[in-house]
């Protein structure tokens, strides 16, 4: 029974390890990504195109 708890505390351990080196490397490309789509965006915006794009239709 000590084994069970202690395998499931490592396999938790290792989980929450795995997911947290993914966290912290995709956090910058998901934040450049973000302001890329942010001035595209305000691109669009300034730009005043009569072209309606489907970016409005969201």
């Amino acid at each position: 029974m000590l084994w069970k708890i202690i395998g499931v505390v490592a396999v938790v351990w290792i989980a929450l390890a795995i997911i947290g080196a993914l966290i912290k490397g995709l956090f910058p490309i998901l934040m450049i990504s973000l302001v890329v789509f942010g001035l595209y965006l305000l691109y669009k915006a300034v730009s005043g195109s009569d072209n309606k794009s489907t970016i409005s239709k969201m």
